[in-house]
């Protein structure tokens, strides 16, 4: 990991999501130097979310020997439809939050500028900046996480909407009498293919009755289930964990589907935990039926790729952020 010295002036990136608040502290060339996580734990309310927001940002600070004086700036990815020019995330299911101030807060308490955008987006504009070197330009990304967000790039922008919201990707309904999201729709895509949707769906089907390794590795309870323990279980031989994973990624390659139909971009890059941890098993799924679902003609030279930042898009996309932001 690069090493920063005691002159070095410094971005940071948070990505704030249902589960986890991950802080990344980034160089002038947005090299990541270093990296705190902690659990969201949003039950507690907006006030002590955004108080662990800080402290991770602190932690992350301190862990690469630096001080928050030498932070220009901190872009924050939140989860939801936010307001980039007040600051505020307007509605985020995930955390139940409403109408909450998250940039004058956070400023409050830890008095730097802080830069605010949909995690996805923010997601998007780390992966496009950084791994895909703003090359592309038109560019649709998905991220499959606690819930499932996207990103658009259009003529080398990132597209945000009339009024900010573009991108909603997850709240796509693709099966109209589907499970209930937490949006209050039924048959989102998140409510189908997110970590929350298939862990909900073992979860259910174990009060069934039904026979998995997942069990015999952590316990009846499943407390500790993780992504990679779906990959674990699969290569294994779990035929139940596996039918489940390959309908999600069967799912995803639908939406893949539909956004290239609609937007007809150069690179389509998946994202997410979820990808990260099952890209093996997922992708080739999701690439055949995007080819077979897509209208004829129209996947022809298109990418439909994994992205390599895997964990750390959305800290970089903040990162990028506050760069851009403190010019």
């Amino acid at each position: 990991m690069p090493e920063a010295n005691s002159k070095t002036e410094c971005f940071v990136g948070v990505d704030l999501g249902g589960t986890k608040i991950l802080a990344g502290v980034f160089d002038g060339q947005l090299n990541c130097i270093g990296r705190n996580k902690m659990s969201t734990k949003a039950d507690r309310g907006a006030e002590a979310v955004i108080e662990r927001i800080a402290r991770c940002v602190q932690d992350a600070v301190d862990e690469c020997d630096l001080n928050l004086k030498q932070v220009r700036g901190i872009g924050i990815g939140a989860p939801g439809a936010i307001d980039p020019e007040s600051g505020k995330v307007v509605f985020a299911p995930n955390l139940q939050w409403k109408d909450v101030a998250l940039k004058k807060q956070l400023e409050k308490h830890l008095d730097i500028p802080v830069f605010l955008e949909n995690d996805c987006a923010g997601a998007m504009l780390g992966v496009y900046e950084t791994e895909l070197q703003a090359k592309p330009k038109y560019v649709v990304g998905i991220f499959l996480g606690t819930g499932i967000g996207g990103g658009i790039v259009i003529d080398g922008k990132l597209y945000t909407g009339f009024n900010g919201s573009a991108g909603e990707i997850g709240h796509m309904v693709i099966e109209l009498e589907g499970p209930k999201c937490n949006c209050g729709n039924r048959g989102c895509f998140e409510a189908i293919a997110s970590r929350t949707a298939i862990f909900r769906q073992i979860h259910n089907a174990i009060k069934d009755g039904q026979k998995t390794l997942l069990t015999e590795m952590l316990g009846n309870d499943l407390n500790d289930l993780r992504s990679g323990d779906l990959r674990k279980a699969i290569r294994k031989g779990d035929n139940f964990v596996k039918k489940i994973v390959e309908e999600v990624a069967h799912h995803t390659g639908i939406a893949v589907a539909n956004l290239i139909n609609i937007f007809n971009p150069e690179v389509v890059i998946l994202g997410g935990g979820v990808i990260d941890a099952l890209q093996d098993e997922m992708m080739p799924i999701i690439i055949d039926t995007a080819k077979n679902t897509a209208m004829s003609g129209t996947i022809k030279g298109i990418q439909i790729m994994a992205s390599k930042l895997g964990d750390n898009a959305g800290i970089t996309g903040g990162a990028v952020l506050a760069k851009k932001q403190t010019k």
